[in-house]
């Protein structure tokens, strides 16, 4: 795990990434797909631009509760996921999912509206598994992606 358990290091991370991106500076790989898919949400650009611009943005975005009950979206679990999916298909891993993608892709006609749908799978998979204390289960997961088709 990149990170482990520091949720503030994470963060940084992605704020950091933003904040070279806007400024020009070299990228790291991670970097450049963190900084491309904030580029691909405007809805997030004003916070990571805010925080990025102001060490009390800073401080703020670091220490921000996401929650549903606050009517919020976490913009790191969304982001977090992206990443997570991007490995699964460059890696084809578990084997399938990168033609699943693609079909969903040209049905939809558009890839981010398909990471999208795919990324619900992906985080009740996960959800699951946090929930029974188990491994994910790829094959129940494989199930819920091939029913988006």
């Amino acid at each position: 795990m990149l990170f482990g358990d520091d949720r503030n290091r994470l963060r940084r991370y992605y704020l950091d990434a933003w904040r070279k991106s806007q400024r020009g500076e070299p990228l790291e790989p991670l970097e450049q797909q963190i900084a491309d898919l904030i580029a691909r949400h405007p809805e997030y650009q004003d916070l990571f631009s805010a925080a990025a611009a102001h060490p009390n943005g800073e401080a703020a975005l670091l220490q921000e509760e996401y929650t549903p009950e606050r009517g919020m979206s976490n913009p790191f679990l969304h982001l977090g996921l992206h990443l997570g999916l991007q490995e699964q298909l460059a890696s084809n891993r578990p084997p399938g999912i990168t033609g699943i993608f693609h079909e969903l892709a040209r049905r939809t006609s558009d890839p981010h509206a398909a990471e999208h749908r795919m990324m619900e799978c992906l985080a009740e998979t996960l959800w699951q598994a946090q929930r029974d204390r188990t491994l994910p289960d790829e094959t129940a997961y494989l199930e819920r992606l091939r029913r988006l088709l």
